[in-house]
This record gives C-alpha cells, structure tokens and sequence, in this order.
C-alpha cells in the first residue's frame, strides 16, 4: 500500500501551477455525453476520480479518446446502456451526475446509488425531487435510483438547500426539457457556473448560473464543441494552507483569485500576507500565527472541502480558534489524527475547538478521507521529525501529482509502497 514519507521543518517556497477543478470536471465528463457530436474537455485534472469517471462513461458505449494527459474527446452518439454500473458508483460519488445526463438525453437512466468518502450523510432527495417536479418517475430499488419520462416538461423548482450536486443534475436534465425551468435557492459554486458554461457552449439556454435563480429555456439538441476546466479553488487552496503552515512564501499559480477570497480573508486574519494577481495568489507567512473563527457555508463563504486544511494551520496558530462545519458531520475525523502529531483539537457535535500548540511532532497517521488525508500532509510538511501518511489513495482522488509539486517547493516528501523505501527516504535525508 502506497504511503507518503515527510520530513517536516522545510518552508515551501517557490511557485506551483494548479491543476483543473475535479469538482467542476466530475459534472462537465457527464454533460458532454448529452451531444451526439464530439466534446473535447482540456485542463482535466489528472486524478483518480477523474480516471474512474471516464471509464463509466466508456461503460456505458460513449467513445472516449485521450488526447493527452489533460485533454480527452467524448462522443456520446454511441451510447448503448442507461445503466451505470455499481462498480464505478462505489468510488465516486460523483458518478450521479450521469442520472441527469442521461435523464435529460434519452428520458431513462438506472444508476446505482453513490459512494465516494464518507464524510456525512449527502443524501440525493433534492436532486430526485427536481426530477419528479419536471416529469420523470423516480424510483429507488435494490440499491438503483431508476427514472424516466415520456417527456421532461420544465418548472418551477425550489432547493429546501443549496445543493451543489441537485443544482448540477437537475440542470442538466433541464436543458432538453420541453419549455422554461426556474431553479431556486440554487447553489452559487464556481463548479455550477463551469458545468452551466460548458452546456451553453453546446447549445443549451441556461442564464443565472453563480446565482440563487437558474433560469433555462429547453433546446431541442445540444452539439458538439471545446472547452476548458476552471481551475481547482480546493487543491488552490490546499497550498495556501501548507504555506501558511510552514512560514512558507508561495505563488500559487493559474488560479481565479475571486474564488479563494473565502480562504485569503482567513489567512489575512492569521496574520499571513497574501497578494493578489490576474490568475495567481502570492502567500507569505513570516509572523507568528494568530487563531480565529471558521465557519464552513455554502460559496462564496468558507467552503467545506478547505475546513481540515485550514483547521491544520490553525493548530499552530495562538490561542483558541473554533472551526463550525455545516455542511457535513463526519468531517472532523483527522481530529484524532492531528492530536497524535501533537494538535490539540477537541471535538464537540459540529465544532472543533483548537487550542494552538507551539510544534507538531512527526507521527504514523492514517488519512481517513480526500480532505483530511491532504491536511495530515500539511502537518507533516510542518511537523519536527518524520511522519507516514497511510492510506493516500484517498489524497490521489483529488490531487494530481501532491508529491511532485510538493517537492518542488522545497518538501521533503516522497511517495513509497514498501518499508525499505521508506527506510531508504528516512537515511537519504536525515
């Protein structure tokens, strides 16, 4: 099984280049199979969640051509099954997105139900009820949310939450739908404006996305065309904290700094200086750390995949910070595993109170999902001594290559799959 060595100690300087968004990447795979033209996607982020999607897409007769690393071509034309497979469903909870895609193209889809990292309960009540509410029949059974239509005819439909998943689905299932659908309370995220954009450049009619009222007038067809993925605010994110985290100056490039005000205003407030540029975020942090309060919400607030990263930064920071989360309730399980690096984070219902310690010590930790996994690897970057993260498959689900651009900040971190090649890592730097 694959682990990360760390030798901590090491400031991160230099610069980074980030990657696509698998967040917006994982809605806009689905909505390319809904042309029978071709749909060249570019800026994919190379990661394992991205890889599994494709190969769902694939399962179900949809041509996919790699046209590099980063850049694929579908053509949906092809399609020959509405049933996505459990095999894909377990590992990406994104894979729902195929519901609405396949909904809105050919008015029936059999998916099973969603897995991915078990962070809380995401339940998909809001997306089936949007679907209800434009025609279609929906049922759960055996373990497969099936629907289908004679016809999807558009409506007013209004989300009891801003729910980035329901907003996506049931947007793509709009777009072919006969006459005008109104969502609601529709999330804002920047991955919902991607996916939007991507459906308008097919042909499609949606106006509002990145506000709370999605207006979208049904089209007959969607064609072909190309397009290119935003840039991950999350992984963007991620080596905003571990600079901050290891006094640290890097420039994080190929970013939109409009959608990582939420995390800069934080790291302003810790005492970490950040400077803004067209399409990169500068962040120098060479005074002490100070805490404050953090409260997970939906975009543009503090988004919830950033709460273990920045909740990491701040268990070195002075004083008492308090970390709410709202969106999801099992999201403080790196809790246990920061306080054996020496963290002192204890855990009540949805808030964790930190109380900031001087140093992290070097540990054997576990990451028990994508986010934490990234923010054990952060305390490691700034830990004394060595520490082993097991279980990085799950960091491999959202970053690409974390390692390699680790290390070319000046980390100490490799990348091992058996115990002499951590031993071998631990005598070449010690």
């Amino acid at each position: 099984m694959d682990q990360y060595v760390i030798k901590g100690g090491n400031p991160l300087v230099g610069e980074v280049e980030i990657s696509g968004a698998k967040n917006a990447a994982l809605g806009i795979l689905p909505a390319a199979i809904m042309a029978n033209e071709s749909v060249v996607i570019d800026n994919l982020p190379n990661v394992c969640d991205i890889n599994v999607m494709l190969q769902a897409i694939e399962g179900i007769g949809a041509r996919v051509e790699r046209l590099g690393p980063h850049k694929v071509k579908i053509n949906g034309s092809t399609i020959s099954s509405y049933d996505v497979e459990y095999e894909y469903i377990k590992k990406i909870r994104g894979s729902y997105y195929l519901l609405g895609a396949l909904l809105g193209k050919y008015k029936y889809a059999q998916v099973a139900l969603p897995g991915g990292c078990d962070i809380g309960s995401r339940p998909i009540d809001l997306h089936l009820k949007g679907f209800r509410q434009l025609g279609a029949e929906v049922e759960i059974a055996h373990g497969v949310i099936g629907a289908k239509a004679e016809e999807l005819v558009g409506g007013a439909i209004y989300l009891d939450k801003a729910s980035v998943g329901a907003t996506i689905n049931i947007m793509m299932a709009a777009v072919l739908a006969k006459g005008k659908t109104t969502i609601e309370n529709a999330a804002k995220e920047p991955h919902v404006v991607d996916v939007a954009n991507l459906l308008n450049s097919m042909g499609a009619s949606i106006r509002g996305a990145g506000t709370d009222i999605i207006r979208i007038e049904g089209v007959a067809r969607l064609h072909g065309t190309e397009y290119s993925v935003i840039p991950d605010q999350i992984e963007a994110g991620t080596f905003m904290c571990a600079a901050a985290a290891t006094k640290g100056d890097v420039m994080v490039k190929n970013v939109i700094p409009k959608h990582l005000e939420a995390i800069s205003a934080k790291l302003k407030e810790m005492g970490c200086e950040i400077e803004e540029f067209d399409d990169a975020v500068r962040v120098v942090s060479s005074k002490p750390l100070q805490c404050t309060q953090v409260a997970t919400t939906y975009y543009p607030g503090f988004p919830t995949d950033m709460q273990p990263q920045i909740a990491a930064v701040l268990a070195l920071a002075k004083g008492t910070s308090v970390v709410t989360e709202s969106i999801f309730e099992n999201r403080f399980r790196y809790a246990d595993e920061l306080n054996r690096m020496g963290a002192n984070i204890k855990v009540e219902s949805n808030v964790g109170i930190i109380s900031g310690v001087n140093y992290y010590t070097g540990a054997r930790v576990a990451a028990p999902d994508l986010r934490a996994g990234a923010a054990l690897v952060i305390a490691g970057l700034a830990a004394e001594g060595f520490t082993t993260v097991d279980d990085i498959h799950y960091i491999e689900r959202g970053y690409e290559d974390f390692e390699v651009k680790l290390a070319g900040l000046g980390a100490m971190i490799e990348k091992v799959s058996s115990e002499k090649e951590a031993t071998k890592f631990v005598y070449k730097v010690s």
